[in-house]
């Protein structure tokens, strides 16, 4: 009997659709003509909490931490326990396993966890499913792999979850101790990928209130040269005076004998250099789930949540494909679905879309198809599926609108524009004058509306010019302008930041190292740590324009963390492990010997951490910790935060600490 495993009911269903009847279902499974089919609720199976390793780990103690599994432990998740006997005795009928699970890491893994936790020793294939349309189906159903070719993807998904686990159950409990010891009664929720996420926040708002607007003149002067007035811009000299540390001309004066001197200099402007220099724009590549949700929020404010939800109902309504990928190519073999698809946005119930598919070239190959850049799965696509688009709510012709754009794009040409650059001298001192013609407008033309595409393109015309040319000199002018403060992040652009992380590391040497690093968290899981970081109340919303604030649990774990997890240096390193890993380049044992070393060095700084003390009584013995008001067999009493590495305790008088009066010398 041939078993398919699927990750979710919905899953199964679609698989049998397209099987040999006759098809039945069943309790848990579904029979077809070609085997059965059964599945999962996301993971079966999960990871053992502390004190199902030991019930001494029940209660939070300093003296337990670091706490490092020997033998890594899952259990059968309550809510599964019947499904999990249904697939582990079809498990034992079966002679042959397809693998079903979504086409990413940890789609791999909840399928693979459960034929390890049954000891599985059937040969298992692996089928693919980017889309759930009957043409990608049947393609898969019949393009089985080896299983264990995903062994390596398998490894890098286990790593994760057992670094989040060390991370987030071991320093969780040290600084929230630490914290209560100083006065705090909360808990702080420490992880791998969350906290220098929200620590961004943090410093970000940090930036805002310390601030300070600085003024500076922008110097530009006007010329002629063959009929064609142009504007080119003062570039100061290295030891020019009255420049700020941005390099920057901030002081006035300066500013002003500038100007006069230009405008009193009878000799005409000299061209020192112009050189022209074709360039070409490849087209935009296919969206991974980020990017669009980054595109989705500039363009129409949603947040990156509803983004992913949105493209899961498009996935399953069989229109786009898999949504939570973070690949931006595609396989070569897909150019052949081109004519269909171009066909159906061709007569799709939108005019935009509708004209560019009538302009688009389907013989034009852009570098979005190629073979070497996928893995489990391609970037975000319509499928072959014609599109009833007034059936779809806005937000969901949204999401679809901007996928088809962008796969519309492959299909134009390259952008193609003559870029100039001219450097003048005029009484003495540098101007720069740039032009930029546009030749080919190609894949551009889509996006012509777009503001931020017009700002970039804007064609700025320069005349024809040779060294030793010299223009008229027109006028010279100083345009005042003042620095702005950072702007705040929004949950849009604070993915962003989570998937262009490099930029944010500390450590110089590592940020071009990092740079090809596809960010911390995966495509899958950035919303939902941004969505938990508001629910828990360390971030707050605001409601007009979404701007995410810090709230003082936010300050008081950043502050008291150390640098080595409230900076992303070290967790987007790991994320480049995790990457190498699923490419067969690191070893999971290598990696979690690192994961409990880290853990154990910052458990050990968790004693020594400064945290400010919060109570209106301070221990007057230890002076670390504050009085709180307990409950004991006697009756209320006084105690310190720091019990028991300090016993001080005092009776209770009037719900006050009845402490002696020192005396006076």
């Amino acid at each position: 009997m041939k078993l398919y495993i699927a990750e979710k009911p919905s899953m199964a269903a679609e698989i049998a659709k397209y099987l040999p009847g006759p098809v039945s279902r069943k309790d848990g499974y579904i029979t077809t003509g070609d085997g059965v089919i059964t599945w999962g609720y996301g993971h079966i199976l999960r990871q053992a909490e502390p004190d199902e390793y030991d019930p001494k780990y029940e209660r939070w103690r300093v003296e337990d931490l670091p706490i490092i599994p020997q033998n890594w432990k899952l259990l059968v998740a309550d809510s599964c326990k019947k499904q999990f006997e249904i697939v582990k005795g079809l498990i034992d009928q079966a002679t042959e396993i397809v693998h079903a699970g979504d086409p990413d890491r940890e789609g791999q893994l909840l399928i693979d966890e459960v034929l390890d936790y049954v000891n599985n020793q059937k040969p298992v294939r692996r089928i693919l499913l980017n889309a759930l349309d009957e043409h990608s189906i049947k393609k898969a159903i019949i393009s089985l792999r080896d299983n264990q070719e995903f062994h390596d993807l398998k490894q890098s998904a286990l790593a994760r979850s057992r670094a989040d686990w060390l991370i987030g159950m071991n320093l969780s409990r040290a600084y929230t101790l630490a914290a209560q010891q100083a006065g705090h009664r909360t808990t702080l929720p420490v992880g791998r990928v969350k906290t220098p996420t929200l620590a961004l926040v943090v410093r970000r708002e940090r930036e805002i209130e310390s601030f300070n607007q600085v003024e500076y003149f922008t110097v530009k002067a006007d010329f002629e040269h063959e009929a064609t007035v142009f504007t080119a811009y003062w570039k100061p000299q290295e030891e020019q005076p009255g420049l700020d540390t941005e390099g920057r001309l901030a002081d006035k004066t300066i500013a002003k004998d500038l100007l006069a001197r230009l405008q009193s200099a009878n000799e005409p402007a000299t061209v020192i250099s112009c050189e022209t220099t074709e360039k070409k724009e490849q087209q935009r590549l296919p969206l991974a789930l980020s990017t669009l949700q980054v595109m989705a929020g500039k363009k129409f404010g949603y947040d990156p949540q509803v983004v992913l939800d949105t493209a899961q109902k498009l996935y399953e309504r069989k229109l786009t494909t898999y949504p939570r990928s973070d690949c931006e190519f595609l396989p070569e073999s897909q150019h052949e679905d081109a004519a269909t698809i171009i066909g159906n946005l061709g007569r799709i119930a939108n005019n935009e879309l509708a004209g560019w598919a009538a302009k688009a070239d389907i013989n034009i190959s852009s570098r979005a198809w190629n073979d070497k850049k996928i893995t489990a799965h391609h970037a975000i696509i319509p499928t072959v599926e014609r599109c009833n688009f007034a059936s779809l709510n806005e937000t969901e012709r949204n999401i679809y609108f901007l996928i088809a754009q962008t796969y519309i794009a492959q299909f134009y040409l390259v952008h193609v524009y003559d870029q100039t650059r001219a450097e003048l001298e005029h009484a003495g001192e540098t101007f720069i004058a740039n032009g930029r013609i546009v030749k080919e407008l190609g894949w551009k033309e889509i996006y012509s509306a777009d503001a931020e595409e017009k700002k970039e393109d804007d064609s700025t015309m320069l005349p024809s010019m040779m060294k030793g040319d010299q223009p008229l000199f027109i006028r010279a002018s100083a345009e005042k302008k003042s620095t702005k403060p950072p702007g705040r992040f929004t949950a849009a652009t604070l993915l962003a930041a989570m998937k262009e992380i490099h930029k944010y590391v500390k450590n110089p040497d590592l940020k071009k190292q990092l740079k090809d690093v596809a960010g911390i968290g995966t495509e899958a899981t950035r919303a939902t740590i941004i969505k938990e970081l508001i629910d828990r109340g360390f971030l707050q919303e605001e409601t007009k324009r979404k701007y995410l604030k810090p709230t003082e649990p936010a300050y008081l774990l950043v502050d008291i963390l150390p640098e080595e997890i409230t900076y992303p240096d070290f967790t987007a390193l790991w994320e480049d492990i995790l990457h190498q890993m699923a490419e067969g380049h690191a070893s999971l044992d290598t990696f979690l010997m690192q994961q409990a070393r880290f853990t154990a060095s910052l458990c050990t700084k968790a004693k020594g951490a400064n945290i400010p003390l919060k109570g209106e009584h301070h221990c007057p013995r230890c002076r670390k910790g504050v009085l709180q008001l307990r409950n004991g067999k006697h009756g209320k009493f006084w105690g310190c935060s720091r019990y028991p590495a300090c016993r001080a305790s005092y009776n209770d008088k009037n719900d006050k600490p009845d402490m002696p009066v020192p005396a006076v010398r």
